[in-house]
């Protein structure tokens, strides 16, 4: 039985494969035709030059994409060097889509379109290749051989000339006219005489076929839109922490802390803090690549660590260290970007006519909603360094006395209470200060010093004193 089976399904299948056959002789031609050979030149600037094999289906855009593949693909064996690979890669992108031409056995002349044709996808921009065909790219020198368009146009940009571009090619390039956009029937063409100082500018329908030419700014006028994504962040201690829409100018931090559900019990108020779009999102962007409009997830802990850099600074901008003047500068200057807008006071945003709860939000402002803390954090030259609990009306020797005590090398007349909510730092010994939920003390620890530092440092004294001597010295003789 099982001999039988297998006879059986050998027939069947031999059956199948000459009936497939049979049906398919024509299908067989036409592939035989389809993957023919035939040879196309390319000539000018493009990475690769020379005859080369092409299918006989093949269209422009197939058959340069694939040598381009190609010699990418060898070019790059070179060197795993990332630098130079993205080197040789630029140079091998560096040619240009338009203005190609195609020149047939018979002397016929067509004009290639590859960037249009990606664009509409309009074959007439990307014939098929035919035997004995030449490509002959032209120099891809954008710098001088280009125009421009701008405006109200889906994809504004620098693009490639080639004579006889129209106004309606350089639209249909710049992927045509956003619809966002009320009223865009006009455009202006900026154009500049030979020598480059003067320039005569001309407005035009935008379904004008009027003929553009090298050098040419094109601009599509249209009405600033500005219904676009503006938001804020909230986060921290409101009930529903997260992004939030606002308007151009006009919406409140109060409305925003309302639509969030107000605050939570744990809220600190005094060490709230609200950043502009221009501070921390400059940080963000620039030092970590984390842009503000991709709405980050702060829970993340690349983010918090930008944040704890953040909060460094703040800690050491006020205190009594005393670093190069350079240095301070450049520490104040950073700070001044990336705190832009922090010192509002939360205090009183419950009261609908105070200047905190009428502040006007603006696209991107980030406001941080701190838990209270309930607890004073000593640190520095203390036995035992940390949390202290609250104790409301102590002052910092409480907390240093809570904290262990005061370590051998303590500098007392230094001790310095570091306000939690503007990171300033008071000497409780020069001026009373009631410490606070959230608060600082530092204890800095005394300079200590080798024998022979403590040499260099005396001896600098002796030749200062020796130089002094030696002046008297010479006052009197001359008074002699």
């Amino acid at each position: 039985m099982k001999k039988f089976l297998i006879i059986f399904l050998v027939v069947i299948t031999s059956s199948y494969i000459y009936g497939q056959i049979g049906n398919n002789q024509t299908n067989t031609t036409d592939l035989l035709s389809t993957t023919a050979t035939i040879s196309v030149t390319i000539g000018g600037d493009f990475p690769v030059n020379g005859s080369f094999p092409s299918f006989i289906s093949e269209r422009v855009d197939q058959f340069v994409t694939r040598l381009y593949l190609e010699a990418r693909q060898r070019a790059t064996r070179v060197s795993y060097d990332p630098k130079i690979m993205n080197q040789v890669e630029q140079k091998l992108k560096d040619y240009s889509l338009r203005g190609i031409k195609l020149i047939r056995s018979t002397g016929e002349e067509l004009t290639v379109d590859l960037l249009r044709f990606r664009i509409t996808g309009d074959f007439k921009f990307n014939p098929y290749l035919k035997n004995d065909d030449v490509l002959i790219f032209p120099v891809n020198d954008i710098k001088m051989n280009f125009f421009t368009v701008s405006g109200a146009v889906n994809k504004p940009g620098v693009f490639f000339y080639v004579e006889g571009d129209s106004l309606n090619d350089a639209l249909e390039l710049a992927m045509g006219i956003n619809d966002s956009y009320k009223s865009t029937d006009k455009a202006t063409i900026s154009r500049l005489n030979y020598e480059g100082d003067y320039m005569t500018t001309d407005t035009v329908n935008i379904n004008s076929s009027i003929e553009i030419k090298r050098g040419d700014q094109i601009k599509v006028i249209a009405t600033e839109n500005r219904r676009k994504n503006y938001f804020v962040f909230l986060l921290g201690e409101v009930k529903e922490p997260g992004s939030y829409p606002i308007t151009k100018s006009n919406t409140k931090l109060y409305d925003v802390i309302k639509n969030a559900g107000g605050f939570t019990e744990k809220a600190s108020l005094r060490r709230s803090k609200l950043y502009t779009k221009n501070s921390l999102s400059v940080l963000f962007e620039q030092m970590y690549g984390i842009k503000l409009t991709d709405q980050p997830d702060f829970e993340d802990p690349e983010v918090r660590s930008t944040i704890i850099n953040l909060e460094a600074a703040l800690m050491y901008r006020m205190s009594n260290v005393f670093p190069e003047d350079t240095s301070y500068f450049f520490l104040e200057n950073e700070l001044r970007i990336l705190t832009e807008g922090s010192s509002v006071d939360f205090s009183k945003i419950d009261d609908p006519n105070s200047d905190i709860s009428n502040y006007i939000l603006h696209d991107g402002d980030i406001i941080v909603i701190p838990a209270q803390q309930n607890s004073v954090y000593v640190f520095g030259q203390v036995a035992k360094p940390g949390n202290i609990p609250l104790s409301e009306g102590k002052d910092y020797n409480y907390y240093i006395k809570e904290a262990g005590g005061l370590g051998q090398y303590a500098i007392e007349d230094e001790i310095m209470v570091i306000k939690g909510g503007s990171r300033h730092w008071i000497s409780p010994i020069d001026e009373d200060v009631v410490v606070e939920e959230g608060d600082y003390i530092y204890v800095p620890k005394e300079e200590l010093k080798s024998f022979r530092s403590s040499v260099a440092e005396y001896s600098i004294y002796v030749q200062i004193l020796a130089s002094v001597a030696t002046v008297i010295l010479l006052a009197i003789t001359a008074l002699k």
